[in-house]
């Protein structure tokens, strides 16, 4: 019966009006994307409170590192739900039990060799990412936690998009949201009360992570659900993990390129404006980020709709979804843009009672979301080809935005104009990559009218 049911809600991907399919996808998925951006921010509130101002520098050299782990499950997970979403538009139901079963045993096998080859090489790797003899110890003390507990954390996320396509994006937001909850309670308790500092943090965030995991697990345990755990799926498939990398290629290329990005800004910051100024990008970058997680929030709403209605060659419901999530996207990036302009103090101050810092993140979050609402229609159209299995495109756009554009302006505008041109190469990409964007994506709405034509 529950099988029926949820084949129905498949199908609904195909037949219920765009506009209410999104809210209903879209909704869950922002609040477990804010939910998860908001224990980040937790956590960074807590450290910089709680440990002190080179806690927080110390977390933001941590950022590649997060970057380079999520570039690796992203691969597998995103891959695997698109490839998947596709397959449910097909109803090709015994290839969706297959991608379901290689990208859970990919996912381990993943997230342990990542984990352990990066606590072996720790040190010689944060002091490349930036890290000075200031801060080396507590984004040590932070990483060595992170890292053993990789596998759940990948295992987490990862069944988390495959909730997403399978028609349960509200498993998949509660999912999310307890991890928020039960961080925020541990947090506190790990740091102050067993005086842990900066390692109760990372403690906290994995087991908070690891305790959703089994919640999944007993979920696609049940053998009354369209997708679930069963012998015969777990050996893994040429084709189906080809297929799972190739479209996995394009997030995988954006979070490594992410991590490169923020290598160079770290290095850039400390050159130009010493190890506060790594502190202060850090704090920039958990305001911007949560703006941006509820784009990525409604992209993930987008993605089955968007690969389901392509799968179904339902172009015209295609096409709505898109420009439904641009519009969304656009809004949201807009009210960011208006907080970090009129109130950067109050968002650094949140962080730090360090009046240097403060100061310093005040004006890095002025600069680098003054072009934040080009960045939402930016983003979707990237994950819309993404979604629909277009993943040399994908990748190109992913690139364009941070090596083409980036990259290249963090070389230049340094030594020109010192720490602001850190800060300033931020938004001068956002807006290259915008004008790039479109162009590309004009060209292909031509074609995809065409299409919307002859159906």
């Amino acid at each position: 019966m529950k099988s029926t049911d949820n084949k129905k809600a498949t199908l609904e991907l195909g037949t219920k009006p765009v506009g209410k399919l999104l809210v209903q996808y879209a909704a869950p998925a922002i609040v477990a994307m804010v939910a998860s951006s908001l224990y980040n921010i937790v956590d960074s509130i807590f450290i910089g409170q709680g440990v002190g101002p080179l806690a927080i520098s110390g977390l933001a050299i941590t950022f590649p590192f997060m970057n380079l782990s999520g570039a690796v499950g992203a691969c597998i997970g995103v891959g695997a739900a698109t490839f998947l979403s596709v397959k449910l538009g097909q109803k090709d139901y015994s290839m969706a039990q297959q991608i379901l079963g290689n990208s859970v045993v990919l996912k381990i096998i993943t997230g342990i060799i990542f984990g352990a080859v990066c606590l072996l090489f720790l040190d010689p790797i944060l002091y490349f990412f930036g890290a000075t003899d200031n801060t080396i110890s507590y984004a040590r003390d932070y990483m060595q936690i992170i890292l053993l507990g990789n596998v759940f954390t990948h295992l987490y996320f990862g069944m988390n998009g495959l909730l997403r396509a399978a028609s349960k994006p509200r498993h998949a937001m509660y999912a999310t949201i307890f991890t928020v909850v039960l961080n925020t309670a541990l947090d506190p308790l790990f740091i102050y009360t067993f005086d842990m500092g900066i390692r109760g943090a990372a403690l906290a965030t994995v087991l908070s992570q690891l305790t959703a995991m089994c919640w999944q697990i007993w979920l696609f345990s049940n053998p009354n659900e369209l997708l679930h755990f069963r012998r015969g799926i777990y050996r893994l498939d040429k084709d189906i993990i080809r297929n799972i990398l190739a479209i996995g290629l394009s997030p995988l290329s954006m979070n490594a390129c992410a991590c490169i990005i923020v290598i160079f800004i770290n290095t850039a910051l400390v050159r130009y404006g010493g190890d506060l100024a790594v502190g202060a990008y850090g704090i920039a970058n958990r305001i911007g980020f949560l703006f941006f997680m509820i784009v990525m929030g409604i992209n993930q709403g987008m993605q089955p709709i968007a690969g389901y209605n392509y799968g179904a060659q339902q172009y015209g419901r295609m096409m709505r979804v898109l420009n439904y999530s641009m519009i969304a996207a656009t809004l949201i990036m807009i009210v960011g843009w208006l907080v970090g302009e009129l109130a950067p103090y109050a968002c650094a101050r949140m962080f730090t009672s360090d009046k240097e810092l403060i100061s310093i993140a005040e004006r890095g979050i002025r600069i680098n979301m003054l072009l934040f609402p080009l960045i939402g229609s930016q983003a979707v159209i990237t994950n819309f080809f993404q979604s629909i299995g277009k993943a040399k495109i994908s990748i190109f756009l992913s690139l364009s935005r941070q090596m083409i554009f980036l990259l290249p302006l963090l070389i230049i505008l340094p030594p020109i104009m010192g720490v602001d041109g850190v800060w300033a190469a931020l938004p001068a990409s956002d807006a290259i990559a915008f004008v790039v964007t479109w162009i590309i994506m004009i060209r292909y709405m031509r074609r995809f009218r065409a299409l919307v034509i002859d159906n």
